[in-house]
């Protein structure tokens, strides 16, 4: 094993060292069937007690920020890094946006915070593990990487490798969203719709793979995926003012984001920088529920069909750790309508300026359905990820607005307009 980190199945335990291409467990991946999640995915670990002993523990976590995280990152450096400004995003503290909920009585009793990733490079959270699995390439002279994807990672790794001058190819059901589309074939990669689903194109992609010896990004199938996803709990961790969360809430798909959260904050906890863990809420729509509604039981997936495709998913492929840190660490999980994801979308828009897509307003109808529920304690302090912009599937909200007809320029025109639409702006 390497001194800097090395990996260990989440089924069998093998560990395997961190300097090499490796993906699933050799012996737990060989005996994977279709149609059900991937046994074999690999977490990451670093020598915590060393790390702690590099510094005094009140200001380990200073020195960590200083050092970009390096020691908890599957790097020798970060000289390799994209230089496009990834991470760091912003978080809101926006206690009023739920006044408005029409369904709900009263003041609001707690905090809440959104974290907006759609102000990554290319507008989604895809990027924190595009960054890391292209620097990592760099660092070992790969130039070409593949994923698959519904959209995000696909434009993320496109984008990402753009600025690092690799090439990029990017597999995708044919059905996805013309605007992530469009932003892969801008960003100059090799785009292979595929006549199918994500699940179809992610097979395709990992076949592809073996044939090219290609570097493969594939969400929870690349383990690197994980360690980029987690910068997020040391982000979230320090613009709270290094405190805990009482509940996070989580788009889930694959499950990925859920479980790189939980393992950012678990390393903070390894190197006792905390000391508890927040409640981690995966939400997923009613139509792709096939995370949560197969916890605790055979696996039976069911079609996807949701408004949200950024986490419409029939085999989730992080399922067995993220059920590991549900139970582990006592998360929780709810899925909403489709009708509830647009209401959020709209909510949030129009009450926190934030356009965020289907798959980023789930989480806040998470909270939202919460809410109504009576599920949130009085002064708790909640934190909604909010994974991508609006502007990537304008389609998906068309329902929910109207686009006024044009009007003509004369000043009557326009006093009549407003009369129509019953606004009063004086």
């Amino acid at each position: 094993m390497t001194d800097k980190y090395h990996f260990a199945c989440v089924d069998c335990h093998a560990e395997f060292p961190g300097d090499q291409v490796i993906y699933l467990c050799p012996v737990c991946g060989a005996a994977n069937q279709p149609g059900f999640p991937p046994r074999g995915v690999l977490k990451t670990f670093y020598p915590y007690q060393k790390i702690r002993d590099m510094r005094p523990l009140s200001g380990l976590f200073d020195w960590l920020q200083g050092e970009r995280f390096l020691p908890l990152l599957p790097l020798r450096t970060m000289e390799l890094w994209p230089r496009l400004h990834v991470g760091n995003t912003p978080l809101y503290r926006v206690d009023n946006l739920l006044h408005d909920q029409a369904d709900c009585d009263g003041a609001i009793d707690f905090k809440l915070f959104l974290k907006d990733d759609s102000q990554n490079p290319t507008f989604s959270f895809k990027d924190r593990a595009s960054a890391l699995v292209s620097a990592w390439a760099r660092e070992n002279g790969i130039r070409t990487l593949i994923t698959a994807s519904t959209g995000n990672a696909g434009s993320s790794l496109a984008g990402i490798c753009a600025s690092q001058g690799q090439h990029s190819v990017i597999v995708v059901p044919a059905a996805a969203p013309l605007a992530k589309l469009t932003q892969i074939l801008m960003y100059g990669a090799l785009l292979v719709p595929v006549k199918g689903t994500y699940d179809d194109a992610f097979d395709l992609s990992v076949e592809i793979t073996g044939r090219y010896g290609w570097y493969n990004r594939n969400t929870a199938y690349n383990p690197l995926t994980i360690e980029g996803k987690k910068t997020v709990a040391f982000e979230l961790f320090k613009q709270l003012g290094c405190q805990v969360p009482d509940r996070i809430f989580i788009p889930v798909g694959d499950g990925v984001i859920y479980s790189a959260l939980c393992k950012g904050f678990e390393d903070l906890l390894k190197l006792g920088i905390t000391d508890s863990m927040p409640v981690a809420v995966a939400v997923q729509s009613e139509g792709s529920s096939n995370l949560i509604a197969n916890l605790g039981r055979p696996f039976v997936p069911v079609a996807s069909k949701t408004i949200a495709d950024s986490i419409s998913v029939d085999v989730p492929r992080c399922f067995h750790m993220t059920a590991n840190y549900i139970s582990e660490y006592h998360g929780e999980t709810i899925a909403v309508s489709d009708g509830e994801i647009l209401a959020a979308s709209l909510q949030v828009a129009r009450s926190a300026g934030i356009f965020g897509e289907p798959a980023a307003a789930a989480a806040y109808a998470g909270l939202a359905k919460y809410r109504r529920m009576g599920m949130i304690p009085a002064g708790s302090s909640n934190v909604v990820l909010l994974t991508g912009s609006g502007l990537k599937d304008l389609k998906a909200v068309q329902s929910s607005i109207s686009m006024p007809q044009p009007v003509g320029t004369d000043p009557g025109a326009v006093d009549d307009f407003l009369t129509k639409q019953k606004h009063n702006y004086s």
